[in-house]
């Protein structure tokens, strides 16, 4: 040991004041002859043990988050207000390696006081949904709020043990962005206060939204420090990304979809419609937005149809149905009437309709009225796919050799469906039951194809799909993934409904004529397939039942 070496650590021990000094764990490392005489502890009896065991239970978590003032449990087990600034020792890579300082009792007076100052400050601390830290330039972290373990995972310890701790937590992606304005702080001219929002990634390697609102602190002669509230935005930045995502979807699908959109506020009578809207009815110089909707709506139905309009969506609106759909004659701009069909659904505050949406389609153009109960093609716009997709296929097939046709993208197959039990769901529960399940079976229909595939409603409780581009054993695995979709039970209202279905399959590999080919066979199949409870039954060229 060194004579100066030796010169300080005569000094330490002539001190009256209490030296203490700690590992980045709070273990006591060194402590001088003042602290037995301050507190009545021995101090090789003391060394080696936590700090935080000398620490009052209510006081540690704020020494550990930096705090300077706490109770300190005398030899005698009285507790004493002790002032203990602990200033932290880095090694090369700045981590924290001891911690030392000098515990000071302080007077009753100022006792009083701290007490209620750190009571005040404490419960300031319980009522803020965020983590309080303040920053000094060398030094990292000099104080974190006890909420930093119960927003993101880490102790206030591991925090403040390494001054790079929050930079290597910042989310690589938002760490450049979030470093270059830190710096900027750290070497700011003058005060300001600022924001920041970036990802941080928490103990268990969740990514956690922060919302940072911070203040540089700029005093002459003295590195500059940081203080802020972090704030866990991360349920607000999914809605938000959930809304956009949402936003650019919608934009989307009005500019792909060939029906007209529009938006209601009941309560402002204010309706909003996309531009195909207008063009279906003739009106396309028309603005988008009309202050008086009811009225304009009025003017484009044909008086004749107003009654059953009204009372489609009226009905929606008492809730006697979950959404409204009607067919309806529209005045267009030339004069002349269109055939157009309206649907849409509600929202409702406490009760009360407060703005409806949905669209309009020109039911020309669909080439088929579509089913108002579940918003499917009816049965005439699937006669005309499947009659083009056979003239395809035959064309195709007499151009080229059956080997090269077999695996050719104009192959099909048609699925027809029948509910199982259905009757017994309408006679127990209701027909408003019923009804309900087939519009939640046509969902999953349409959820289990594919954009090119077409899922129609044939009437009552049967259903027809056809698949393009498929050879048999693609439809038949298709129609076992729809078996097993339908088969799940269905929560309507209070009731949890069972109903599967039985399917016919029957493949272009067939080789039949017409569609009332296809629909023959593919009737024949579903009867084989609910007569026998098979689930799925294909019926193959030859005539043969495969399941």
């Amino acid at each position: 040991m060194s004579a100066h070496s030796t010169l300080s650590a005569q000094l330490l021990q002539l001190l009256p004041e209490a030296v203490v000094q700690t590992d980045a764990r709070w273990i006591i490392t060194y402590l001088n002859p003042a602290w037995h005489k301050l507190t009545g502890h021995s101090v090789d009896g003391s060394l080696g043990q936590s700090l935080l065991d000398f620490v009052h239970p209510d006081d540690t978590g704020t020494l550990r988050s930096g705090m300077p003032v706490f109770r300190l449990r005398l030899a005698n087990s009285d507790y004493r207000w002790m002032r203990l600034q602990l200033q932290p020792a880095s090694d090369a890579a700045n981590r924290v390696i001891s911690r030392q300082g000098v515990l000071i009792e302080v007077t009753e007076l100022t006792e009083q006081v701290l007490m209620e100052v750190r009571q005040r400050f404490l419960r300031l601390l319980e009522t803020i949904d965020g983590v309080v830290w303040e920053a000094e330039l060398g030094v990292g972290n000099t104080f974190l709020s006890p909420q930093v373990e119960r927003l993101f995972g880490y102790t206030v310890e591991e925090w403040r043990s390494d001054p790079r701790f929050w930079r290597l937590h910042v989310h690589p992606d938002d760490l450049p962005a979030a470093v270059a304005i830190d710096d900027a702080a750290y070497n700011a001219k003058h005060s300001y206060a600022y924001e920041m929002s970036y990802r941080l990634i928490a103990k268990s390697g969740k990514v956690v939204w922060v919302r940072d609102l911070c203040r540089v602190v700029v005093d002459k002669g003295r590195p500059n420090r940081m203080i802020g509230l972090m704030i866990d935005v991360t349920r607000q930045k999914s809605t938000e990304l959930e809304l956009l995502q949402s936003d650019n979807r919608y934009a989307l699908a009005t500019r792909g979809s060939n029906d007209g959109i529009w938006d209601w506020n009941l309560q402002t009578d204010v309706l909003h419609v996309s531009r195909r809207f207008h063009e279906i009815v003739g009106l396309s110089d028309t603005a988008n937005l009309h202050q008086n909707g009811w009225q304009f709506l009025q003017k484009l139905i044909d008086p004749d149809d107003h009654e059953r309009v009204q009372t489609a969506y009226r009905r929606h609106l008492s809730g006697s149905l979950p959404n409204f759909s009607v067919d309806f004659r529209a005045r267009h701009a030339s004069g002349r009437s269109v055939w157009v069909n309206w649907r849409g659904v509600a929202q409702f505050e406490d009760g009360v309709a407060v703005r409806m949406a949905g669209s309009l389609s020109d039911l020309a153009e669909r080439g088929s009225s579509y089913d108002a109960l579940t918003n499917l093609p009816g049965r005439p716009l699937f006669h005309d796919r499947l009659e083009h997709a056979i003239a395809l296929h035959h064309d195709r097939a007499s151009k080229a050799d059956d080997a090269l046709t077999q695996g050719h993208a104009t192959m099909f197959a048609v699925l027809l469906l029948d509910l199982n039990q259905f009757k017994a769901v309408n006679d127990t529960l209701g027909h408003h039951v019923g009804d309900q399940l087939l519009q939640q079976v046509a969902r999953r229909l349409e959820s289990c194809v594919r954009a090119v595939d077409l899922v129609a409603r044939m009437g009552g409780d049967e259903f027809i799909v056809l698949l393009e581009s498929v050879d048999q054993a693609g439809a038949t695995e298709r129609a076992r993934q729809i078996a097993a979709a339908l088969a799940v039970p269905y929560q309507i209202g209070t009731h949890a409904v069972t109903s599967g279905a039985s399917i016919g399959v029957v493949s272009s590999q067939a080789g039949l004529a017409t569609t009332d080919d296809y629909l023959r066979t593919a009737d024949a199949a579903m009867y084989q397939a609910k007569s026998h409870s098979l689930g799925v039954c294909v019926l193959s060229n030859k005539g043969g039942v495969a399941n």
